[in-house]
């Protein structure tokens, strides 16, 4: 009878074993319950599917690849996906991502490698209507970026969940659009958290095996509650597509920097100014500690937060604050989380003994850097101005023989808007919008309000000792 012989000869089996166990007045042996049904994600995928928007570019193709890097195990194993990558790409091209509404106002999440270097963006909701987005501002180091749009009749949103409530084998819900197939829906369960898969210094991801493919990056990876516990990011994939394997960046990280970026247009992540490493078993013996848990000062930077506050080479990290610290990426994560200036309190261990130092945790370098209006800085407007910028010291104006205050152009960036209007290395401005700049972040904040407002910025230049003006829209 096929396939039906066996499972009727099973449940004869069954059947049989009970009358028997009956017949010589035992009890009956209790059947295991059959498994539960999946739920229906209908009523779910019915209510926020209007909060999840395609996102497409127009993108400047100064970067031939968005695989991870190099020395990321595995290679091209790990993949961020962008639409039209590949050494063929053309000066300018389009990109298709996706992303979440989270407020009524029109913000919306995505990852910041879809909308990296885009000079025009639009979302594509549900019901087929687009609307223009500019960027309010990104973080590459966890690759959110936030977009705002302008808010419209009943607009849908999708509310936060909390990842750190989610546990492997729960229900998980990837909305999207892979290659670019709006709507699409997938279901699978969590498979692990914290995972590290070497794309950066505070990698922290959900696991998941809903399918995610080209064109997810950015949706939302909800809950069984319809709840947002993750934004969807990479795969781990030896073919490019779906295997299984997906990454989502938990809502704990992704709603923190959202939230910090709608407020401040950057994401400022504390800094501790340490090289830290892994403890081994061998380390351990040789430090003389029962176990290898903490994180192992290799190194420590002249002039940083932690040197001032007396922290040494050598030293092991156990606590920060009230924080078990596990291991080096525990320590970096907690860092990370904390504003620039709070203070800290790190218990170490020195020569067998603990003790307790405060540090005034400092500002990344790489956040310093954004707000000099350098070639990375976004810009509230979407686009940036195209310029890495330097103070012009005294051995610059003597250099260059500039009497007056000013910004040094060091770099202009092909393609730009301050490329396409005349801006070239060396130029020294002055000033911008008659006020007179003397730092790069007073440049970058005047182009921010300029894109604000939607009128042009003007630049007195001051280029090889002669002076003019420069309008850039």
């Amino acid at each position: 009878m096929g396939h039906n012989g066996p499972l009727m000869s099973f449940r004869a089996g069954v059947l049989a074993s009970a009358l028997l166990a009956s017949a010589v007045g035992a009890a009956p042996p209790v059947l295991a319950q059959a498994p539960a049904v999946p739920p229906d994600f209908s009523g779910i995928v019915r209510q926020k599917m209007p909060a999840v928007v395609a996102i497409t570019t127009r993108q400047l193709a100064e970067e031939q690849s968005q695989a991870m890097p190099d020395d990321v195990p595995f290679g091209d194993l790990f993949r961020r996906f962008r639409r039209g990558e590949g050494p063929q790409a053309q000066p300018r091209r389009s990109s298709l991502g996706s992303g979440f509404v989270i407020s009524a106002d029109g913000h919306v999440v995505t990852n910041n490698h879809v909308v990296e270097n885009a000079s025009e963006i639009q979302v594509v909701f549900s019901d087929k209507t687009t609307a223009s987005a500019r960027l309010v501002g990104r973080d590459p180091s966890t690759d959110i970026a936030v977009l705002k749009i302008e808010p419209r009749f009943s607009l849908a949103v999708a509310a936060w969940g909390d990842s750190d409530k989610m546990e492997p084998g729960a229900w998980t819900i990837a909305i999207g659009s892979p290659f670019g197939l709006g709507g699409t829906v997938t279901v699978g369960v969590l498979s692990a958290r914290s995972r590290d898969i070497h794309a950066g210094p505070y990698d922290d991801f959900l696991q998941t095996d809903a399918a995610i493919n080209q064109g997810n990056s950015g949706g939302p990876l909800f809950n069984a509650s319809g709840e947002v516990i993750g934004v969807n990011t990479a795969i781990f994939s030896p073919v490019g597509v779906n295997v299984g394997i997906g990454f989502a960046v938990p809502s704990r990280t992704a709603q923190a920097v959202a939230d910090q970026l709608i407020r401040t247009g950057r994401f400022e992540r504390g800094y501790l100014g340490v090289r830290l490493q892994e403890i081994t078993p061998a380390l351990a013996q040789a430090l003389g500690r029962s176990d290898a848990k903490g994180a192992l000062v290799a190194s420590v930077e002249p002039g940083g937060p932690a040197e001032k506050a007396g922290v040494k080479t050598g030293d092991v990290i156990t606590r920060i604050g009230d924080q078990a610290v596990e291991g080096p990426r525990d320590l970096s994560r907690a860092v990370a989380r904390m504003k620039p200036g709070a203070q800290a309190a790190l218990t170490v261990v020195r020569g067998g003994r603990p003790q307790e130092i405060t540090v005034a945790i400092g500002q990344r370098q790489e956040e310093r850097s954004s707000q000099t209006g350098g070639l990375q800085a976004p810009d509230a407007g979407g686009r940036r101005l195209g310029l890495a910028l330097a103070p012009v010291d005294e051995t610059a104006r003597q250099r260059l023989g500039v009497d007056a205050r000013g910004v040094l152009v060091q770099r202009v960036e092909p393609n730009s808007p301050a490329a396409e209007n005349g801006i070239r290395p060396g130029d020294v401005i002055v000033s911008v919008n008659d006020r007179e700049v003397s730092r790069p972040s007073e440049i970058a904040d005047e182009w921010a309000k300029s894109r604000r407002e939607n009128k042009p910025i003007l630049l007195r230049v001051n280029r090889e000792g002669q002076y003019l003006f420069v309008a850039i829209g």
